[in-house]
């Protein structure tokens, strides 16, 4: 009511982002989607068995039947359409749902894998991973102790890596240790344990491993691309194309630096990027906050 209410006497054409429940009847659902741009149904906890123990009264399967709803609908809205451009929206910006993280011992390998496996099935915009934090009085089978909130931010440098770099879930953590290092951010862990890839050569590599070198975003990549096509690129091109020279040196090759000089193979390679441990701010102004730069 408040959003058709916004949309219809107050002529309000900003985003509206709604969220339901399961249970919802369809009539609400479809009136939901007719106004808003994106709508939601948390799944709040990432496994079945985490939800029997903390919320019994919820469902796996009826949370993930209501998305496939929602799922089926946008994409029939899309179809009518394209029939008809008159045709009302329904969800133009999509459906998201949102985990919290650090309420159970659930891994964040775990939590990685059902998040790709919700975009997948469900066609989801975004999946949120919210840091548990507690309250007086909660239930004794609840933590004391809230998880670093660092944890949170590299669960979502991950699932940037998942949905827009080419990674898949699995490669982010290791069966022996299936938690995202804290010191450093997931690609950078990765390319550690995986240095028989580099160094690549950013005047030969194509674009799946160019985005697999650490401080390479999506564009930067894009701009590399453009740029090696009529000029082969030196050390000195990097700054100008907005890449962080320090974090790249290790792992690339250019027309007049290789990085083997350096040893990708040395022990001591982390320890150039380990950052000095600071109180994450609660809006952070870094530019990978922005941009996903990794």
């Amino acid at each position: 009511a408040v959003a058709r209410k916004l949309r219809t006497e107050h002529q309000f054409r900003g985003y509206i982002h709604l969220k339901t429940i399961p249970e919802a009847s369809p009539a609400l659902i479809q009136e939901a989607g007719q106004w808003a741009d994106r709508i939601s149904i948390n799944i709040e906890l990432p496994t079945q068995v985490a939800l029997e123990e903390l919320a019994p009264q919820k469902n796996f399967q009826r949370t993930e039947a209501a998305m496939s709803g929602i799922k089926d609908r946008i994409a029939e809205a899309k179809i009518e359409r394209r029939q008809d451009p008159k045709a009302p929206l329904f969800a133009p910006a999509g459906q998201s749902t949102q985990m919290i993280v650090g309420a159970t011992p659930t891994s964040d390998a775990t939590i990685l894998q059902q998040a790709a496996s919700l975009y997948a099935k469900q066609k989801l915009r975004r999946v949120y991973y919210s840091a548990f934090s507690p309250i007086p009085d909660a239930s004794s089978k609840l933590p004391l102790i809230a998880p670093p909130l660092i944890r949170e931010h590299r669960l979502y440098q991950a699932d940037w890596l998942v949905r827009f770099y080419g990674f898949d879930a699995g490669e982010l953590t290791t069966v022996s240790v299936p938690n995202l290092d804290l010191a450093i951010d997931p690609k950078l862990s990765w390319a550690l344990r995986n240095r028989q890839v580099f160094p690549l050569d950013l005047n030969k590599a194509p674009r799946e491993l160019l985005l697999r070198i650490p401080g390479l975003g999506t564009k930067s990549v894009e701009r590399i691309l453009r740029v090696r096509r009529w000029h082969k690129l030196r050390l000195d091109d990097l700054p100008r194309l907005h890449v962080s020279v320090k974090k790249v040196l290790p792992f690339v090759i250019t027309a007049d630096y290789n990085s083997a000089n350096l040893s990708i193979d040395r022990d001591d390679l982390s320890r150039r990027f380990v950052q000095p441990q600071k109180q994450l701010d609660l809006f952070p102004a870094e530019p990978s906050v922005v941009t996903g730069q990794l």
